[in-house]
């Protein structure tokens, strides 16, 4: 008997809720980044729909929404396949974050200075804390990625929170894949972001982001090139 839909982390909190199709996103979603489904690899609806014990219909809304989110490219005759990192695809992801998260950083202090609070940010910082002790590489990679968003929630500004929103399941994807990278070292790049968030200072927030982010380029394209076999180019 094939196992039910059932969810991990973050993702759990949401199923009750949730739609079928979006469930089945997620459920997906975790197959890919755990690697149950690897890179490369053709998602056959049949077996899928049998696998995961649903109909084909929720399926087939399942897919786009993984497609969206860079989780799988939908190619002629195959259908549904796994994306496949590469180095560049990674530089890309840092470039955007570079964009996107340096600008948050910013925008979350003058939000500070201008007297918003920043529990949901301490709060994301805290279970990170808990996080890194449980030595799961999954939910430390899902705790880093809500730490990411909750700074950009805090920005109030709806275009961030929605492009963050599409990026945020390929950073998840990312950060498991550089597991092997000290959880401790990251931690300590977020306690710092969040404190120079807290200060309300724009410029030294925007430094800190920066220097975070360059800071795990440079260390996740060793642990992609060395130890995963991430390829060069597409």
């Amino acid at each position: 008997m094939a196992e039910p839909i059932e969810l991990a982390g973050a993702d759990a909190k949401l199923a009750p809720r949730d739609s079928l199709s979006r469930q089945i996103y997620l459920r997906l979603r975790e197959g890919i980044i755990r690697g149950q489904y690897p890179q490369g690899s053709r998602l056959a609806e049949q077996p899928l729909a049998a696998e995961l014990e649903v109909s084909r219909i929720p399926l087939r809304e399942a897919v786009p929404l993984l497609a969206v989110d860079g989780f799988v490219r939908t190619l002629p005759r195959r259908g549904a396949v796994v994306t496949t990192w590469t180095i560049q695809s990674a530089h890309d992801l840092f470039d955007l974050r570079l964009c996107l998260e340096v600008g948050a950083a910013r925008f979350a202090a003058r939000q500070v200075q201008l007297g918003e609070p920043i529990d949901a940010l301490c709060a994301a910082l805290e279970r990170s804390r808990i996080g890194v002790t449980s030595g799961d590489p999954y939910r430390i990679a899902d705790d880093s990625t809500i730490f990411h968003e909750a700074v950009v929630e805090l920005t109030g500004n709806g275009l961030m929170r929605s492009v963050m929103r599409s990026v945020s399941g390929r950073m998840m994807w990312l950060f498991y894949m550089t597991s092997d990278l000290n959880p401790v070292d990251a931690l300590a790049g977020h306690e710092e972001l969040l404190k120079a968030i807290e200060s309300g200072n724009e410029r030294v927030a925007e430094s800190i982001a920066y220097a975070h982010i360059e800071r795990d380029r440079a260390e996740s394209m060793r642990v992609l090139h060395e130890l995963r076999g991430v390829p060069d180019i597409n």
